[in-house]
Parts: C-alpha cells; structure tokens; sequence
C-alpha cells in the first residue's frame, strides 16, 4: 500500500535487544548497558541519564516524567514521578496578565514560565532510581557510566541542541551559569563544538556514589534549596525530601481486537486515547483511507470531543473526582460518535460535570527476555526554567507552568498538587502478546500524535517507519493544524467542512517505538522530527563447549 508521504530513515531489526531515544549517543549508552548483560529497565535508566548531558535543552534529572514498564512476565506498571507544587505554593502566587482567562497561563514577567518561581519539586532522579531499585539488574553507578563519560570528556552539539540554544538565547543569557556553557563569548554554542560539564559530570559521580538521596536529603538538594532561597524560589529541603514516587495502575482499552495500554492521570493519555479509539471504531478508518478527507474529518473532531472533556476532567486524582470510568466507557462514546456530522465541523463542549509539558524526550527500550520501557521524561520548557543550580551543572524545570494561574479552577495551583500531562508512553498488545510500544515529546499535541500512530499500524496497516513518520493533524477546538505531506486537495476540501486549516512544519516531537514479532524480532524506528536512533542488538556468544585450536 503507498502513502502521500516518503520516510526519511530507515528502521534497525535487531533479535536480542533494541533501545530507540532521540540521540544517537543516549542510544548507544542503553544499548552497552544490555551487551553488559542489563536488562531493558537498566538500559532505560542509562539512557535517560546520558539524555541529561546530550539532551539538557529538554531532559534533566531535577525534571519529572512517567514511565509504563512492562516486565517478562506481562505485568504493566506505570510510575509517575511528575513534579509536584512546593508546599509554600498559593492558588494565587502568579499575576496572571490583565484580560486573560483559562486556558491561557500568560503571566506578568512570564514568572510561571522562567526563572525560580516557575520551578516545581524536582522528580525524575527520584524515578529513575525507583525503576532501577524495582525492576533493574544492574547497580545505578555501573549504568550511569555512559552519562558521566559524556559530561566528562564532552560530546559534539547536533543542530537540534544549537538550534535550541538559539531559540532560548536571551532566557539563557540571564543565568550566568548556562550562559558559560551554552553561550561561549556571548554567542550561541555552534553545531560541532565540544560541549565538556565538568560540574555535572561531578554531580553525577555524586549520584553514583550516594543514590537518589544526593538530591532529596543530601549536598545536592541542599544546593538546590539554598540557590531557591537565595533567588526567591519555594523549593525548600521538606519539599524535596517529602516527595514520592508514585505507582499507578494502567488505563487499558480495546480498538478491533488490540489492547490499548497507557498511564491514567494525572497524565491525560490513556483515559483519552482510549476514550478517541472508542469514539472512532465505530467508523471504517481503513476503508476512508489514510490523509484523505473523511478520515481527518474525523480526527479532527475526536479531538476537540477529547480536549473539551481532558480541559474540565483530567488532573491530578488526588485532588480532582476524574472520571475515568466514565470517559473509557463505550457507551459515553457511542453518544459522542451519534453527534458527529460527517459532512461539517462542529464546536464541543464537554458532556462531564473539571493546558501541559511543551518540550520532553522519549526512549523506547526492549531486551531479548521480554521486558519493555516506554518512558517519557522532561525539564518541561526548553531549558526549564532557564536556571541552573550553581556549581552543580544542574538545570532546574519549569513545571509551575503546567498548573492553570487562575485560582479556583481543577488544574489550580495547590501544595503538593501533581502536574498533569499529555505524556503517552503507550503499549498495545494483541492475542495476549505485546506488539507495539511508543512515544514521544510535544506537549499538549503528545497523546492525539500517539493516537494517530496507534491507528496508522492497526487501521492503515503501516509498517513501523511509515506510522511514527507519519503526516499528522492536531486540534482542540481552534485551528485545524496539517503537516506538509498532507496533500493541498485534502486542505481544501476540510475548509470546505468548516475546518480553519493551517499549515505548521511540524507536530509535536520525535516519536520512536518497537514493535515485536510473533518470533520474537524487534523492529525499531524513529521519526525525522528529532536525531532519534534506533540501535538493535543480533548475532551473540559462541556455543557453549566451542574451543578453538590450532
């Protein structure tokens, strides 16, 4: 079958473990984690660690993130390690600029945004470390290795990094310590270059040493707190050292005899994926084709049906009644799919009696026992808050943007309150075996993106490659967003339907994902959208009894 569009990489097919990120570098540390005799949960850890030092514009260990583990056995786990509001936190600690109201998080100063006051308690050390404690076989210093040679010795920017730095420059140049790395003699650092952090890699060694207390409890988090309260940030030492990793149960669902398995909230995507492939099955995707007409027709409406419930419903359990049950249940579906017309765009509204992270990485890891890693992580912003903690190479998130400023609404502000998310590390398994796993950064466009990817192999019947490179379309309510590929003809005939298209380069970020054989063959790919690498792992040790002589 042929589709508008041509993939521009090609996908690794590997039999004894595959490990995809969105650096070739991150990559190739997950990967010497498995030759090493790790599993697929060591390798995940060793290459989000090493993603904090070739990736700091997006990912970082004072970051948050969720994690879906699927071990050999065929258990699901999800872990939230997302990033909750200091408990000196107010409904009311921003200004929000005059004239605006939800969903609009403008404001004054952009101090929800940049700098201490936008920083939420650091979480993703702390998960990384519990995946390793629970499900890992390998010791954390032998598996931060990789990290640390990095930071160490240095590594060469790629275009991606340089062209973030640039985007961020004057945010950058504000803080004296990421300005030393980042823009050497004022000028942003160049694709090429060296990029050596001697303070973080002593950080690391840090971690290595002392485990996920060097932050919550130890010298590290100490240096956090007294840089909060030097610069008028809330993160205090109770913060950090109160903070937990949480174990949730996944959302799973059914679309034409697969099962669809995700994180529940606080993160949005498995109660809404779910909630979309019920809306959508009562429609023959396959047969009104991939890009044409009908078909984004139809996209496009599930997802203003999705964001108008995820706006008024999808927030942090512990502080929000979410109604999950309700929003998975075919039936709700079936009454949102009777209000949809074929022929013209509607505006919704949610039926339910309650926006997120913008620039995030993802790995994908599988080992040859069938253990699986799907696991999205982030500093939140480009550079987080755009603060680093001095003589600690550590770079601080941005996460108090993710709570809406306006008080007296679910997704306020409140202490101890978790970030939701659009994050979607998703699994989808079929006859009770795993056969795909996927994600990818890009903020509130992350769980339609992966959606689309899950209908591209089920419905489209892609190969793997084709579904995570894609063409893809984005809405909640506003304009119709379409990629490039997406042909003019199809662009005309949705503003036929009342559809207010634009054209964007692209939406959301580098997906990467796996997909298993019914023979065990991993097959791994990543999209043009990011540098991310799929490396397999074939071939393995001689016999045993094999001797060699002469």
């Amino acid at each position: 079958m042929s589709f508008p569009f041509s993939c521009e990489k090609r996908p690794a097919v590997a039999s004894r473990g595959m490990v995809v990120t969105n650096h070739p570098l991150a990559s190739g540390a997950g990967v010497e984690i498995l030759l090493a005799g790790g599993n697929a949960v060591d390798a995940a850890v060793a290459s989000l660690f090493a993603l904090s030092v070739v990736e700091p514009m997006l990912v970082g260990i004072l970051g948050g993130g969720v994690a879906h583990i699927r071990t050999a056995d065929g258990r699901h786990t999800i872990l939230d390690s997302l990033s909750t509001a200091p408990a000196a936190a107010t409904p009311d600690m921003f200004r929000v600029v005059p004239g605006t109201k939800p969903p609009s998080r403008a404001t004054v100063d952009r101090a929800n945004d940049v700098g201490p006051l936008s920083v939420a308690v650091p979480a993703a050390l702390a998960g990384w470390c519990e995946a390793l404690r629970r499900f890992g076989s390998m010791p954390l210093e032998d598996v931060m290795r990789p990290a640390i040679r990095h930071a160490e010795r240095g590594f060469r920017i790629t275009h991606y990094l340089a062209d973030c730095v640039s985007d961020t420059a004057r945010d950058l140049a504000a803080d004296i310590n990421l300005a030393r790395l980042f823009l050497p003699d004022g000028a942003p650092i160049r694709p090429g270059s060296l990029l050596v952090q001697a303070e973080f890699a002593d950080s690391l060694k840090m971690i290595a040493r002392e485990g996920a207390s060097a932050v919550y409890g130890g010298a590290l988090g100490g240096a956090i707190a007294d840089h909060m309260r030097r610069c008028g940030g809330l993160i205090t030492q109770d913060d950090l050292t109160s903070y937990m990793v949480r174990e949730r149960a996944p959302i799973v669902g059914t679309y034409r005899g697969h099962e669809i398995v995700g994180p529940p909230p606080p993160a949005s995507a498995g109660v809404h994926i779910v909630q979309m492939l019920n809306i959508l099955e009562g429609f023959d995707i396959a047969a009104s084709g991939f890009a044409t007409p009908d078909t984004i027709h139809l996209l496009a409406e599930v997802l203003k049906i999705a964001f108008a419930d995820r706006a008024v419903s999808t927030a942090d359990p512990d502080f929000v009644d979410v109604q999950v049950d309700r929003i998975i249940d075919p039936q709700y579906a079936a009454g949102l799919r009777a209000r949809i017309k074929t022929d013209r765009a509607q505006a919704w509204t949610s039926q339910l009696q309650i926006p997120d992270s913008r620039n995030t990485t993802h790995v994908t890891v599988a080992d040859q026992e069938g253990n699986v890693v799907a696991s999205t992580q982030t500093i939140n912003g480009v550079f987080g808050a755009c603060v680093m903690v001095p003589g600690t190479g550590m770079t601080l998130n941005n996460y108090m943007y993710n709570f809406d400023p306006h008080p007296g609404n679910a997704l306020s502000i409140a202490p101890g309150k978790r970030v939701f998310t659009s994050m979607a590390p998703m699994m989808v398994r079929r006859d009770g075996k795993l056969r795909f796993a996927l994600g990818l950064p890009g903020a509130l466009r992350i769980f339609p993106s992966a959606m689309q990817a899950i209908l591209n192999l089920i419905d489209h019947r892609m190969s793997l490659q084709e579904a995570v490179e894609a063409p893809r379309i984005w809405t909640e309510g506003g304009a119709l967003e379409l990629e490039p590929a997406i042909p003019d003809d199809v662009a005309a005939a949705l503003e036929a339907r009342g559809h207010r298209v634009q054209r964007v380069r692209r939406i959301a970020g580098g997906m990467n994902a796996i997909a298993i054989d019914d023979d065990g063959v991993l097959t791994g790919a990543a999209c043009w959208r990011a540098d991310g690498t799929p490396i397999g792992i074939a071939g393995g040790l001689a016999r045993p009894g094999i001797r060699f002589s002469i």
